[in-house]
């Protein structure tokens, strides 16, 4: 039974799931809106929620809190040490850091007059090699 369980596992493991998730969160706070399926836009949406309430407060603690969600980037050291997979790690710790710049001076800013609701789902059509449900999942600026 499945009683009070909460979240979607989409077929993937806890790492797996949680770096989609994390990665899904960054691409809509740096282009305020990502097409992708709707259990993932779901599953995103509820982080994404949370992570721009957190950003509301705009404290130290509110912005660890985001830190863990969307990692800090290594020391510029890393970078320049870094080969293959440790480069690309450290090029997507960037773009982490970025995205909490934004969340914290662009993204939040925009909702001080909103409580809840940041986000919403727009449903496009399917997709022609599963027939999955494909949706829009932005920011909503209004």
């Amino acid at each position: 039974m499945r009683h009070r369980v909460a979240g979607r596992k989409l077929g993937l493991p806890t790492d797996q799931r949680l770096a989609l998730l994390r990665g899904l969160v960054r691409s809509l706070i740096m282009y305020e809106a990502i097409e992708t399926t709707e259990p993932r836009a779901k599953e995103a949406r509820a982080m994404a929620e949370k992570l721009i309430t957190l950003a509301k407060r705009n404290d130290l603690h509110a912005k660890r809190l985001a830190r863990k969600v969307l990692p800090a980037p290594r020391t510029p050291k890393a970078m320049h040490s870094a080969h293959g997979a440790a480069e690309k790690k450290v090029r997507e710790d960037m773009r982490s850091q970025d995205a909490l710049k934004r969340l914290f001076e662009v993204v939040a800013p925009k909702f001080d007059d909103k409580t809840s609701g940041f986000t919403r789902i727009i449903k496009i059509g399917f997709r022609k090699g599963d027939g999955a449900r494909i949706v829009k999942l932005e920011l909503a600026v209004d």
